[in-house]
């Protein structure tokens, strides 16, 4: 399991967007999620991507198909003791690897029928959003119609690392306890996504 992207909630429109742009990053497309009631800002390099998301003013991240996502209390409820931030893993090998924790899958009206997004279940909001896309992959492996620039004026290429503190051992979800077996997280930081 690698990571597939991180997204961290936002004030309408991104401004943070504006910093990492003069940082030396490149700016990729941007995107409103039809019924979900969120929009983007991203950030894309060779192995994830980075998305600064918000909600859009809509009210569908408070629908019956999206409430559950929680989506709607990480973006209005920042800093009252619920976690900005999200997570996606995507398997190493397709064909044989699943989500490792358990999950409820979420069926947003952007994707096509057959594809969901596995939400890790059980998690708090304390918590990052922990959830899986079996059909995630590289950046760099995007077919030519979804490729977006990942040249960066800074000269990054990947996400190596993140840093979430504080997790504590002791309050872990399920779905953080298996990151954590996995090797892709430790207690008190989210580390080494290569």
């Amino acid at each position: 399991m690698e990571v597939d992207h991180l997204f961290i909630c936002v004030q309408p429109g991104a401004s943070e967007a504006e910093a990492l742009k003069a940082f030396g990053l490149t700016e990729g497309t941007h995107n409103r999620h039809p019924g979900q009631g969120t929009a983007n800002r991203r950030f894309f390099f060779h192995n994830a991507m980075l998305e600064l998301l918000w909600l859009d003013g809509s009210g569908e991240a408070m629908n019956e198909r999206t409430k559950p996502t929680r989506l709607w209390e990480r973006c209005a409820r920042r800093g009252q003791h619920v976690s900005p931030f999200g997570i996606c893993f995507r398997p190493k090998n397709p064909v044989t690897e699943n989500a490792p924790f358990p999950v409820w899958r979420y069926r947003p009206t952007y994707l096509p029928d057959a594809l969901s997004i596995e939400i890790g279940d059980g998690s708090p909001l304390s918590e990052p959003m922990w959830f899986f896309l079996s059909f995630g992959q590289r950046p760099d492996a995007y077919p030519q119609d979804r490729r977006q620039p990942l040249s960066h004026k800074v000269g990054l290429r990947e996400i190596t690392a993140v840093r979430l503190s504080p997790l504590s051992p002791e309050d872990l979800s399920l779905p953080a306890l298996a990151v954590v077996r996995k090797g892709c997280v430790s207690p008190g930081q989210v580390s080494s996504f290569l």
